[in-house]
């Protein structure tokens, strides 16, 4: 078993079973893990299978495939070309503008694993990518659950879980969309690094860091965490850690591994940002951000947008409240740098609530605060959160031309 904490953030934490003490240990451990996420799984499930039934039900009156509208908008269409036919595509967008669209920005991992669940089960690429985002989700949730259980106690982990299900952009979950399959290697990630599981918590980022652009928060998330460690226990005049040292090495392969392969593909070290570049993403420091807020202040624009403003400006808040609350650093670096990444992006305005979709530990005050609360209150509350969420993915996915 890795080197295991005490303590998280000064926090007593569950003691775990050695191995030697009994049969199949991590086999019982895990089984009780899951019975005591299973209430919170179920009411992710509830609220996710809700979502996709009013996404279907409005799909059909518009007459419009159900599945091709969670499988093939947006994004998801280039996954299922990628998968089908490998990487190659390269589209001039209508707009002109001098945007290409080069399908080398989409990371590996997701598509990798439609293809080869299709080989092995040929259902199709679409159905392959729902059965995998959907999978992962729950995954998901449940890591989420985890985190907040581990810092805080079971009632903040299932409020925690709820409230990650309920967000206004978590349609994007059920979606062949990656943000679910990266927050599962994150969150699991970030449980690994919080208990000391140092080669668990490495190679779950450099899996996070094949998902998605954004995926090397994790393994900056898991850097962090080992170096932190590391420094203690030579304060403390003990024993470095090798497996914290593997770690730091691990975590960033899948991230600096796929971005050095579309160099050579490219012939260009800085291809893969070229690439970006041309989509019309770059880091422009928050300067797209900013014209966009004082766009939204002296002009006017659809709900969609006004949302996404809203939406980024109350997690800008609950970062400050993490930072308050003390949370445990690699928490606040991983948020943290999501956030920067999606204030200070020069591309789709109206994306920015989904990148932060991942940055579940930015919901931890607002989940204490829940766990907390009355009955009846917390009861309203999630009956209200549930209900925007719902219709408001629902209007995101059927109604709205804005981009996802």
């Amino acid at each position: 078993m890795e080197d295991g904490p005490q303590t998280v953030s000064g926090r007593p934490t569950r003691q775990f079973v050695p191995a030697s003490s009994a049969a199949s240990p991590e086999v019982w451990r895990w089984r009780g893990e899951l019975k005591r996420a299973l209430p919170a799984l179920w009411l992710f499930a509830a609220a996710r299978l809700t979502g996709v039934a009013m996404v279907t039900a409005w799909s059909l009156h518009l007459g419009r495939h159900p599945r091709n509208v969670l499988g093939l908008e947006w994004d998801g269409g280039w996954y299922w070309h990628i998968a089908r036919y490998g990487y190659g595509t390269i589209v001039a967008a209508k707009s002109g503008h001098g945007v290409i669209y080069n399908d080398l920005a989409f990371f590996p991992l997701f598509p990798g694993l439609i293809h080869g669940l299709n080989a092995v089960l040929p259902i199709g690429p679409v159905n392959a990518a729902l059965v995998i985002s959907w999978i992962a989700a729950a995954v998901a949730a449940w890591g989420v659950y985890a985190v907040g259980e581990l810092l805080h106690g079971r009632r903040v982990g299932l409020a925690l879980a709820a409230l990650w299900a309920l967000l206004p952009h978590a349609v994007v979950l059920t979606m062949a969309y990656t943000e679910s399959l990266m927050t599962a290697f994150a969150a699991w990630a970030l449980y690994a690094a919080l208990t000391h599981r140092w080669l668990t918590a490495g190679t779950l980022a450099a899996l996070a860091g094949l998902c998605r652009p954004n995926g090397f928060t994790v393994a900056a998330a898991v850097i962090a965490a080992a170096a932190a460690h590391l420094w203690q226990r030579r304060r403390d005049g003990r024993h470095t850690v090798p497996r914290a040292w593997a770690a730091m090495l691990l975590a960033p392969v899948g991230w600096l591994g796929y971005v050095a392969w579309v160099g050579l593909r490219t012939h260009d070290l800085t291809g893969y940002f070229r690439v970006q570049s041309l989509w019309g993403s770059r880091f422009d420091f928050g300067h797209y951000t900013a014209h966009m807020f004082k766009h939204l202040i002296v002009g006017h624009d659809t709900l969609v947008v006004y949302l996404s403003g809203g939406i980024v400006l109350g997690c800008v808040l609950l970062f400050v409240l993490g930072v308050l609350d003390r949370q445990p650093l690699p928490l606040l670096v991983y948020s943290g740098i999501l956030l920067v990444i999606a204030l200070g992006d020069a591309h789709f305005f109206t994306s920015r609530p989904r990148l932060l979709l991942p940055a579940f530990p930015l919901l931890l005050p607002f989940a204490l605060s829940l766990a907390r609360a009355q009955r009846r209150t917390v009861v309203v509350l999630l009956i209200g959160l549930a209900g925007f969420s719902l219709f408001y993915g629902t209007y995101l996915l059927t109604v709205s031309h804005e981009a996802l």
